[in-house]
């Protein structure tokens, strides 16, 4: 594995070299501590061979956000709308785990890149062969993206993962208040969270399948009225 890396390290850079040490960067320090120098320090190069394949830094912010879509799996064309959405944004939520600095930037880009392009063509695409109207295709895309990236949002901010965290950080937190000042907090606590198998995850799946359930309600209501 050493000598591998070595021999990576040895390759000519690229842009595409570029964008990969920045993505390493990213998911290990996050994008706010991010920077040039860091980065060329990564890739073991001075900053200005950085520049000579990728012009600034906001271009290389372009190019991992492209490169974080074109890891989002894509609509499967051959399901029925809300089910091929289903696997979409189970597909974002799990890229957006190994990529928590993410979401904040996901649709902030003032210059897309054909991955990003191509992900919001096939979404919008996927939606409107599932017979919605352009005012609810819209809706659709926004509320199921700010599900999408607020869930992952929340998640990668949790002071806990596994069982074996949310035990410590309850005893921390919620052990020590008063069931008499908070009752409901310390029930939902102790009768819920504490419980074998409490996985916060979970929540993911149910809101969505909300999401969509309405959606499908919703579309079906526009078919009836046409």
């Amino acid at each position: 594995m050493a000598q591998k890396r070595q021999e990576a390290d040895r390759s000519p850079l690229t842009r595409q070299r570029v964008l990969d040490a920045a993505i390493a960067l990213a998911d290990r320090v996050g994008i706010e501590p991010f920077t040039i120098r860091k980065l060329a320090a990564e890739l073991d190069v001075t900053p200005m061979a950085i520049y000579h394949h990728v012009p600034n830094k906001e271009q290389i912010l372009d190019g991992i956000v492209d490169e974080v879509f074109e890891q989002i799996e894509l609509p499967p064309e051959d399901l029925e709308w809300s089910a091929a959405m289903r696997v979409r944004c189970c597909s974002a939520r799990e890229v957006l785990a190994r990529h928590p600095w993410a979401p904040p930037l996901m649709e902030s880009r003032t210059s897309p890149g054909p991955a990003t392009l191509g992900h919001h063509d096939a979404v919008l695409g996927c939606l409107r062969a599932g017979g919605l109207p352009w005012t609810l295709v819209a809706h659709a895309y926004a509320v199921l993206d700010s599900f999408v990236y607020g869930f992952a949002l929340q998640e990668a901010n949790l002071p806990f993962g596994d069982e074996t965290d949310v035990g410590e950080v309850t005893e921390t937190v919620i052990q020590p208040l008063s069931a008499e000042e908070f009752p409901n907090l310390v029930a939902f606590t102790g009768e819920h969270v504490l419980q074998p198998g409490y996985d916060f995850g979970r929540s993911f799946e149910f809101g969505l399948d909300l999401i969509l359930a309405g959606l499908t309600r919703e579309a079906d209501n526009h078919r009836r009225h046409d």
